[in-house]
């Protein structure tokens, strides 16, 4: 069997190889970032360095760099997805080294954003959420979004801040506030856990037989900011109020954790529709406790506006 080096020797004494290399180095050197490779390494590169190294520039120029005409991650025409080539010196050749690009970086840094914020039982759109998308025509939202670009802003993790409990009417964008608040945050790389707390408590009773409850409540009551949405949207037994929502509540003020809540309720109405058990049994002061605790971790703020689910 013919040797490659053998087979490449004859090829190359052909004279339709020799245009065909010779046009593409000509392609290759009017390429404006291999122009300003040899100008930088005028004192290592020569010509003999440069025939020798001809199809690793040849890829070079037919890749994007620093995602010029790129448009997204996805559609990369790069050899590796997300990685552009630079050209090194390696001894005597010009070779290529493949860097991140900024696009994967970004994409990167994405990922690893939306991987700080858990949810428990929250919608998708929510957890894409940004306080730019959010509707500023009314008075209450443009105030809410100061509110959350301030504390986003001005959070240090130990030092005592009060979170927002939001109420108002179905529809009006409570949660999705929640949802923009917790990116703002991932983009300080801090951790949030957004909570739909009528799923989560049903969750809660299931996990009894499995045995994970204390693993669940245990990672709701230690995330560095809490939201718990739709508070008062389930009829509570004693267990569950007292228990869990107590417990959790009670860690979250003793380590000044700070802590976010939606309801359709005011404060005033929350307590008064947790102090009525799913028995029907009132219990007025257990409520007035759980209530306590809300009020230090939380300042309420009403939100007006109409339905965006009506939309």
């Amino acid at each position: 069997m013919e040797s490659i080096n053998k087979s490449l020797g004859r090829l190359s004494g052909r004279e339709d190889f020799q245009k065909r290399l010779g046009a593409m180095k000509a392609q290759i050197m009017q390429n404006p970032d291999i122009q300003e490779f040899l100008h930088e390494n005028s004192s290592e590169v020569n010509e003999e360095m440069i025939n020798k190294s001809l199809i690793k520039l040849y890829e070079y120029i037919g890749q994007s760099k620093r995602c010029a005409d790129c448009p997204s991650l996805r559609e990369c025409k790069n050899l590796v997805e997300g990685y552009h080539p630079k050209l090194i010196l390696q001894g005597k050749t010009i070779d290529l080294k493949y860097e991140v690009c900024p696009t994967k970086e970004a994409d990167d840094e994405r990922k690893k954003q939306q991987s700080l914020i858990k949810s428990m039982f929250i919608p998708r759109d929510v957890l894409n959420a940004t306080l730019e998308d959010i509707d500023l025509k009314e008075a209450s939202r443009l105030k809410v979004v100061d509110m959350a670009l301030s504390f986003s802003r001005d959070y240090q993790e130990g030092k005592y801040r009060k979170g927002l409990y939001l109420y108002g009417p179905f529809g009006i964008g409570k949660t999705y506030i929640l949802g923009a608040i917790a990116n703002e945050l991932a983009k300080k790389k801090i951790p949030s856990m957004l909570v739909y707390v009528p799923e989560f408590f049903r969750e809660l009773k299931s996990s009894m037989h499995d045995h994970s409850l204390e693993e669940k409540v245990e990672a709701v009551k230690k995330v560095k900011v809490l939201m718990l949405d739709d508070i008062g949207a389930e009829a509570m037994s004693s267990w569950v109020r007292d228990d869990i929502l107590g417990s959790i509540l009670q860690y979250r003020m003793l380590e000044n954790l700070p802590t976010f809540f939606t309801s359709n309720f005011s404060m005033k109405d929350l307590q008064s529709h947790l102090s009525v058990t799913q028995r029907g049994e009132e219990e007025p002061v257990k409520s007035a406790r759980i209530m306590e605790r809300i009020k230090y971790l939380a300042e309420p703020f009403e939100l007006k506006g109409r339905n965006w689910r009506e939309r």
